[in-house]
């Protein structure tokens, strides 16, 4: 029989909606029935691609006696960390005071106002390597819920202050952002740089996927070794085994140092930062490997993530129960499907070896140098595709969740607008009005949707600014004034709902006040940080709104960014998005603008847009038909173009060569 989960709007928690768990969504009434029969909440925490939550869900959710137990003791809430960002920013800030680790699956025991009193992650159907068993652990809380509630009280007592004292806002550092700042900081992440295989740091390796961006826009204002570096970390992940040599799109991390074993889950928030970053890297250098990728990425958000109203969140790492398994082959595997000539050839170019780079004698795919047979190669990676299609495949999590597919419009329209594919931008402009029109219920922007139904939970500041910057972005590559305009008018309510009235430039998180602390953390993780996305916003606003709204914006990023300095001074590997805004800031910031004829052929505005600096302001159309069009007019019946950085403007110049030559200067 279903439980209640049965009509939420999110794959994961559909996945539990058949447990013998008596499962709640995050609702008062749950924590209503928690104080009612006084029992504590057990809440548990993960997402639809988590190999260990599915894991724990096989080995006790799924279990009667398991089930049993968690009904008769507890308030069960199951949560999906990435419909509530929120509320698993809150319990994992608490798992990792109590334990120092996090991770999902989280499982935490709650009183009935919210505060928790213990906190772990997965926990085993029996006992195993000094680990309790889960059942062992309910016993425990029950034990302590009934005989020693003093002592639940005193933890969630102090469990909530450090929960408190960590939410406050960043102080201002004391200093402006400038060049000696961001210089310190791109030196700092460089010394952590792995120049045999890339990326920072060790195994497990993550793709800096903000920090790409960050370290091109650095090296097209100062040194090229930063743009050194990020060519060497995308060159290593485009031809390791995280990225799909088949089917394009990267990974969520590798195991290993060399980028050979990924775990499998592909993440459209990965896949959206990496797009941009190689879409950077191909239009402004010309790098083939780059260029090629950008396409195969944009190929695998179509072919594999687009639903109806946008791109799904994610594919599982697993297939039929085995991670990896729709990806990984043998030689045998090879010459099965490409014959015995075809089978070597494609064994030899993708480092698949008998001893096998990943499980039970499989490998991975790896491309460690390009095909020196380009028709071979396409019928080959055809053949193999088509293959692979018929093996078990990952589960898709059709979750379409607002700021991440913000990320995807915004990568989408810049490729689009940088590398020539009107179809890229035409792409982006479909995902953004579905944003738009499916996403706002009742004047409130919604996390997520799933299959055309809006979900309830609000959306947070991350949701708002980077629909914002997507908005805005899709102004400058249309010239239509509508997205502006909704791209303005959102950016107000995102200050009115998440600015920190008690000390201007921080912001909150969430909009909701029912929760115990209203979480706020301006560090770039996995995604860019709410606070971040909302500096990029901000600064596009600044450029682009009227002349009123534009100052008051200015001023807010000004705030905003001397309160983020301290971030970029002490942890810059975690700053890689503030670390792009600032470069974009200091670099003018940089408004290109093309005054257009009514017959233009578009040759200026391409090579604009090709070559314009990360984070420049593109603007093109007739005369007067935007803010900064406005008195601007065209030169001797021929397309114009005036750079201006910051508040200081060049002559107008009408060709390539000359644009080129003022970007340069």
């Amino acid at each position: 029989m279903a439980n209640r989960l049965v009509a939420a709007t999110s794959p994961y928690l559909n996945q539990h909606a058949e447990n013998p768990v008596d499962w709640w969504e995050w609702k008062p009434e749950a924590f209503a029935e928690a104080a009612r029969r006084d029992v504590p909440v057990l809440l548990s925490v993960g997402y639809a691609a988590c190999h260990w939550c599915h894991v724990m869900a096989h080995e006790s959710f799924e279990d009667e006696a398991t089930a049993a137990q968690m009904n008769a003791d507890f308030v069960c809430i199951k949560v999906d960390r990435e419909e509530r960002p929120d509320i698993d920013a809150i319990y994992m800030n608490a798992t990792v005071a109590m334990t120092r680790q996090g991770g999902w699956p989280m499982t935490c025991f709650l009183a009935a106002d919210g505060a928790p009193f213990y906190c772990g992650t997965y926990y085993p159907l029996t006992p195993r390597g000094g680990q309790p068993s889960f059942r062992q652990v309910l016993t425990a809380i029950t034990e302590v819920w009934t005989q020693r509630r003093d002592e639940v009280a005193e933890v969630g007592d102090q469990v909530r202050k450090h929960l408190s004292d960590n939410v406050s806002a960043l102080p201002f550092a004391g200093r402006g952002i400038d060049d000696a700042l961001l210089d310190a900081a791109v030196t700092a992440i460089l010394a952590d740089e792995d120049p045999v295989a890339g990326g920072f740091g060790g195994a497990p390796k993550f793709p800096p996927s903000a920090l790409l961006e960050g370290l091109l826009r650095h090296s097209e204002r100062t040194t090229p070794r930063a743009r050194d570096a990020a060519i060497g970390t995308c060159e290593a992940m485009a031809r390791g085994g995280i990225y799909d040599q088949l089917g394009g799109g990267f990974a969520r991390y590798a195991v290993d140092n060399a980028w050979v074993v990924p775990h499998f889950e592909k993440m459209l928030y990965d896949n959206a930062q990496l797009l941009r970053a190689y879409a950077h890297l191909a239009r402004t250098t010309g790098n083939a490997l780059a260029l090629r990728v950008t396409e195969e990425t944009v190929e695998f958000l179509e072919r594999d993530l687009r639903v109806g109203g946008g791109y799904a969140s994610s594919l599982d790492a697993d297939a039929g129960g085995v991670e990896g398994s729709t990806y990984v082959w043998t030689p045998a595997q090879l010459a099965d499907v490409l014959g015995a000539d075809d089978g070597a050839w494609a064994a030899d170019l993708f480092g698949v070896t008998e001893a096998g780079t990943f499980e039970h004698g499989s490998s991975t795919l790896q491309l460690p140098r390009d095909p020196d047979e380009t028709e071979r190669w396409a019928r080959v990676r055809a053949r193999l595709l088509a293959a692979r299609a018929a093996r078990p495949q990952p589960a898709r999590d059709d979750k379409v969740v607002t700021a991440w597919n913000a990320m995807t419009a915004t990568a989408l329209a810049e490729s689009g607008a940088g590398l020539g594919r009107p179809d890229w931008v035409e792409s982006a402009v479909w995902c953004a009005g579905s944003l738009w029109d499916n996403h706002i219920r009742d004047g409130q922007l919604r996390r997520s949707s799933l299959g055309g139904v809006t979900g309830d939970p609000l959306g947070a500041l991350d949701d708002h600014a980077a629909l914002c910057v997507a908005l805005l972005t899709i102004h400058q590559v249309t010239g239509d004034l509508v997205w502006r305009d909704r791209g303005v008018t959102l950016l107000e309510r995102t200050i009115e709902l998440f600015g920190d009235p008690d000390a201007v430039g921080s912001w909150f998180d969430s909009s909701e006040s029912g929760l115990i602390v209203r979480p706020r953390d301006a560090v770039d993780d996995a995604t860019p940080a709410g606070a971040s996305l909302l500096a990029e916003a901000l600064l596009l606003g600044s450029l682009l709104a009227e002349t009123d709204m534009a100052t008051r914006y200015s001023e807010l990023l000004d705030a905003t960014l001397g309160r983020a300095a301290i971030l970029l001074s002490k942890l810059p590997r975690s700053s890689g998005h503030w670390l792009a805004v600032a470069e974009a800031v200091l670099t003018g910031p940089l408004q290109i603008v093309v005054v257009e004829t009514p017959d233009s052929t578009g040759e200026l505005v391409a090579a604009a847009r090709r070559l314009a600096p990360g984070g420049s302001v593109v603007v093109a159309g007739e005369k007067d038909s935007s803010p900064l069009l406005a008195d601007r007019g065209t030169v001797d019946g021929t397309d114009a173009v005036y750079v201006c950085r910051g508040t200081v403007c060049g002559l107008p110049v009408t060709t390539v060569d000359a644009l080129a030559t003022q970007l340069t200067s």
